[in-house]
């Protein structure tokens, strides 16, 4: 792991640092570019001008995790329940990712899966997928757990597994069966060595493999892959494998975080490959920033060049 990435994802963690860093206006500014802004209004409109500009459709997060009680769970499952009402009655092709510790998995997993649970439902009810994200590796035992469980009484409802972790090639083997979506990311959270590929470079293969097996034509129907990447050279790669083979059983769209790698975006959606762009909002922006600049650390340039902005 590099050091500039080693440092961001201390940040991520560092209370005091956020307190410090969220006060500063050439912060919120670099933010911007990454987020059209906090509240939920300012989020569907983003989706609104994606989709009609852009013909792209979204996904939707609302920031926030490791809440302390029940009660702030239930809530963000309210604020969940009617954001999926809104995008309905706005006609928008918008999807919802959920944090599980937002939920109360820290919690109990049983009002975790009964919070996942009215979310997964109120989106079925209106042809809608929710998405599960995934956190650091103490959680992925439990939120596959409450994927199987939210899976099997539901097919609008998808999981994000990490490349960087060893275990998630036996994971992806293991949900296979089910015929599931998956959304492939790096990772995101600062891991151990014995945990976590330490080096980009296996990251990367890492990445190319696991999203290479979902791409074979013995994977269940109905298998979706969400490839969760801003790496051109993975982009190119596996539309190389796409376009090599005949069309397997599983569906795929590249997904990429708004604001970045724009003229990436730009191209696939001129050469009509399918994109989706994921939008986060909410007052509890900093860790995830800070995750997104560990992503791609030349993010820290524009950062730094904002410091300076009229």
């Amino acid at each position: 792991m590099s050091i500039m990435r080693s440092v961001l994802l201390a940040g991520a963690e560092s209370v005091w640092l956020r307190e410090k860093a969220m006060r500063y206006p050439f912060v919120r500014r670099s933010v911007s570019r990454f987020m059209p802004g906090e509240s939920a209004d300012e989020a569907l409109d983003a989706c609104r001008r994606q989709q009609e500009q852009h013909g792209t459709g979204t996904i939707l997060t609302h920031l926030g995790e490791n809440l302390s009680s029940l009660s702030e769970a239930e809530a963000v499952t309210r604020h969940y329940l009617e954001l999926i009402d809104r995008v309905a009655a706005m006609g928008l092709d918008v999807q919802v990712s959920v944090k599980l510790t937002q939920l109360g998995l820290d919690l109990g997993l049983d009002a975790c899966h009964q919070n996942l649970w009215q979310i997964v439902a109120r989106a079925e009810s209106h042809g809608n997928t929710v998405w599960i994200d995934m956190e650091s590796t103490k959680y992925v035992d439990p939120t596959i757990e409450l994927f199987r469980r939210a899976r099997a009484r539901s097919p609008r409802v998808g999981l994000c597994l990490q490349a960087y972790l060893y275990r998630t090639k036996a994971d992806l083997e293991a949900l296979l069966p089910l015929g599931p979506a998956i959304r492939l990311v790096k990772g995101a959270y600062r891991e151990p060595p014995d945990l976590a590929f330490p080096k980009k470079a296996d990251v990367d293969e890492n990445y190319f493999q696991l999203a290479a097996r979902m791409l074979q034509p013995d994977v269940p129907q109905g298998t979706f892959l969400g490839i969760g990447t801003h790496d051109e050279h993975l982009v190119e790669r596996l539309r190389s494998v796409m376009a090599s083979r005949p069309a397997g059983p599983a569906s795929h769209e590249f997904e990429m975080l708004y604001g970045i790698q724009r003229p990436l975006q730009a191209r696939l959606v001129a050469e009509r490959a399918p994109l989706r762009i994921l939008i986060s909002y909410g007052e509890f922006w900093f860790p995830w920033y800070m995750r997104r600049l560990a992503e791609r650390p030349a993010n820290v340039l524009f950062v730094a060049k904002s410091m300076f902005a009229r």
